[in-house]
């Protein structure tokens, strides 16, 4: 026999539940179009999945989770998507959000699905990840993803499991008809969270309101082979707050700043237990609940079992609304709910009732007067907190010090205001200082986040310039030791043979100025061309520009000379300089080209320009295309160790740069058929060479018990979670998640580290 114990405070109000009991459970009508919000859960929103005039069956997964305390959304019937935007949902502010719109095709298709044959066979984390997959979010509450409380960590031992079946406040019947009519599915649910938590003691907790599903309850505990004890406790609002109900049951009374499970215990609405239930048995995603539908404004109160996404007219129609009589819609219960004047707006996982009131049964409150300081707030409240104070805090905008009054600790469950003789709408006032407050977090978050991105960028391009500095000294160091040896071998007499004679850098030099030089005169003789001068005169600039192109040359073939003496040739030079020259071809070409469409006479000079230039180009691209088949002949007859040393990147960059080529030169009009067939030899050789070096590293790693081609695959997995979770901080607003999505990308980032380090190691 279970011990009831008491909790401060607490109220009784009107119950009027039996308008909703009278009839069984209906089905709600399909829709016809179904709003599904992508966050009906604490936590971050899912991430749409799908696209606009995509086809969906019933149940098929069309928002994935972000991060951990996230929940997957499935459709629930089949249809098209016709749109993703932002929509109205049901919440406090009555603001939009991002919502998945279907378009019902009154076929209501399941998608091919099936239960588990035996969960008990299944590891425990397999289990939850299956639980989670399915959505599950609690139904009672603040639809807390349930995957999360049955997942808990190991500082975490479970004592007690509660199951809360209190459903204390007013109007709402959900969970009442629920236990009446699926007793045995709710207790299979209790069986699989007993499953994975182990509890030594399980209690469901019951008001004593509701005798009919404590007969089908007690019926239904026959057939389980559990321990479980069914509590019934004293009718009072708000006994099923989680706190208060932990209190009444095991006399426990939960830290301020902590959860439940921080005391051993965790707590599960009866909704969340049968739709557990339905998902391990049959494999259902959660995409209907019971919802009660009840007012005086409807001539059929009842509830009915409803798709989630389904908007609240299609409900109202379903119970006989009438519009004249409707004078308040409230979403919730008359305690914790909201009011809404927007029918559209669609059921959500945590959609438990709707009232629809009339003038006589809902009049509008009365205008609030100043509070007298009476106390009775202090007295009503179930978590014993100072009302009183905390609103005059809220209203003087002393965050801070609502804060310090323990403000999160409430519950929001309005018995304050009910009891309050001054009319004073208390929780809007706590509601408000609270978002205040989570907005100061957030910003407070953002600049935080801001200062260490700031902090790291400054501590990196410190350690770069200092990097930078060593590097010079260490050039300046090297520079002075071949000084040093050259001017002992000088005072020595060696010759040329025993010290390098050849200075690389003055080549260099003398080469730049050439080009100068010869892009000046080209640049002058091109002017004169165009005003027109005189023949003498004209004559005199291409001089000057066959001369100077001559120096040019000769320049470059003593840089190229002098390179080859002291080197093996550089790969990277050579690129640059068939670069170089095909850039001079070009300025050559377009100002023949000039010349010729105006009339110009002289054009000799100028063709044999080109052609020197062609032909220099050509000698550069030959010399560049040498070394890189030098390099592959040197790659091709190497081993396998040597292969693996390849810079796969740069082949598969020179595999993109052929194909680049051949698309430009395959657009070109008219299409240089010669240059094509070349190139596309070149693609054909160069993608050879990619793959070879490419099947050598696999089968080097293979040596190593290595999968090279699934090694790739988890690198690119772990960056997109690191990714993903680094948009999930930046998004969340809620401290605990923060730290527990932080604690995530920390572990993310560690094993994108390693398996890229692997993955370097052969690559």
């Amino acid at each position: 026999m279970i011990k009831i114990h008491s909790f401060h405070g607490g109220i009784h109000p009107p119950e009027n539940k039996k308008q909703s009991t009278r009839a069984d459970i209906d089905r709600c009508p399909l829709p016809k179009i179904l709003v599904v919000p992508t966050q009906q859960h604490i936590g971050m929103p899912a991430d749409p999945i799908v696209k606009v005039g995509q086809k969906v069956l019933k149940g098929e997964l069309i928002a994935e989770s972000v991060g951990r305390i996230s929940a997957s959304i499935h459709a629930p019937t089949s249809g098209t998507v016709i749109e993703i935007s932002e929509q109205p949902v049901p919440h406090a502010s009555g603001l939009t959000a991002e919502c998945i719109v279907i378009e019902s095709d009154g076929a209501d298709q399941w998608i091919e699905h099936e239960g588990l044959s035996d969960y008990r066979e299944i590891e425990r984390s397999e289990l939850v990840s299956y639980i989670h997959n399915k959505g599950i979010a609690g139904m009672g509450g603040a639809g807390f993803p349930t995957d999360v409380k049955l997942n808990l960590s190991h500082d975490h031992i479970v004592n007690t499991l509660i199951i809360n079946a209190a459903e204390c406040e007013p109007y709402i019947t959900a969970d009442d008809m629920l236990m009446r009519e699926h007793a045995d599915e709710v207790i299979k649910g209790i069986e699989i969270i007993a499953h994975l938590l182990t509890p030594s003691h399980i209690i469901i907790g019951i008001e004593d309101n509701k005798p009919n599903a404590i007969r089908a309850l007690n019926l239904a505990l026959t057939k389980t082979e559990l321990a479980i004890d069914l509590a019934v406790v004293p009718t009072k609002y708000p006994s099923g707050g989680e706190r208060q109900l932990i209190q009444l049951l095991t006399g426990v009374e939960v830290p301020s700043g902590k959860i439940p499970a921080d005391v051993g215990i965790v707590v599960q609405n009866v909704g969340t237990t049968r739709a557990l239930h339905r998902a391990v048995a049959f494999g259902e995603p959660l995409i209907e609940r019971i919802v009660t539908v009840t007012g005086n404004a409807v001539a059929h109160p009842r509830n009915f079992h409803t798709l989630i996404g389904t908007p609240f007219a299609d409900l109202l129609k379903a119970a006989d609304l009438d519009e004249d009589a409707l004078f308040h819609l409230v979403m919730g219960g008359p305690m914790m709910g909201v009011g809404v004047d927007n029918q559209a707006i669609p059921v959500i996982k945590t959609t438990n009732c709707i009232i629809a009131a009339s003038e006589s049964e809902m009049p509008e409150s009365p205008a609030a007067q100043a509070c007298i300081r009476c106390g009775m707030c202090e007295q009503a409240c179930p978590a014993q907190l100072l009302p009183q104070q905390l609103y005059w805090f809220a209203k003087g905008n002393e965050f801070e010090k609502a804060k310090n009054h323990n403000l999160f600790d409430c519950i929001e469950c309005g018995a304050c205001a009910y009891v309050c003789p001054s009319s004073i709408p208390l929780v809007q006032f706590y509601r408000y200082a609270k978002s205040e407050i989570r907005a100061e977090q957030v910003e407070q978050r953002k600049a935080d986040h801001a200062r260490a991105r700031f902090e790291a960028r400054n501590e990196r391009l410190e350690r770069e310039a200092i990097e930078k500095a060593e590097r010079r000294k260490a050039r300046a160091a090297e520079a002075a030791k071949t000084q040093a040896a050259r001017k002992a071998a000088a005072e020595k007499g060696e010759t040329a043979t025993d010290a390098p004679a050849i200075d690389a850098k003055a080549l260099k030099t003398a080469a730049a100025v050439a080009r100068t030089k010869l892009k000046k005169s080209e640049k002058a003789l091109a002017t004169a061309i165009e005003q027109k001068l005189n023949d003498s005169e004209l004559q005199q600039l291409r001089t000057e520009v066959e001369q100077a192109a001559q120096r040019a040359d000769e320049a470059e073939k003593a840089l190229v000379a002098g390179e080859s003496t002291i080197a093996a040739p550089d790969d990277k030079a050579l690129k640059i300089a068939a670069a170089s020259a095909r850039t001079k071809l070009k300025k050559a070409e377009d100002a023949l080209k000039s010349a010729r469409d105006k009339g110009l006479e002289g054009l000799e000079k100028l063709e044999a320009t080109v052609a020197k230039l062609k032909a220099a180009a050509d000698e550069a691209e030959s010399a560049y295309a040498a070394v890189q088949e030098a390099q592959a002949n040197s790659a091709s007859t190497a081993d396998t160790s040597q292969t693996s040393a390849l810079s796969l990147k740069d082949l598969k960059q020179q595999v993109s740069i052929m194909r680049t080529k051949l698309k430009k030169a395959e657009s070109n009009d008219p299409i240089d058929e010669a240059e094509v067939e070349t190139l596309k030899t070149r693609l054909n050789e160069a993608t050879s060479a990619f793959e070879t070096a490419d099947n050598q590293l696999i089968e080097l790693a293979a040596k190593d018990g290595i999968d090279l081609k699934q090694l790739r695959i988890d690198v690119a997995l772990a960056k997109v979670t690191v990714t993903k979770l680094d948009r999930a901080i930046a998004k969340s607003e809620d401290e605990a998640e923060q730290t527990q999505l932080t604690t995530e990308l920390e572990s993310a980032k560690q094993s994108f580290a390693e398996l890229e380090s692997t993955l370097n190691r052969y690559e």
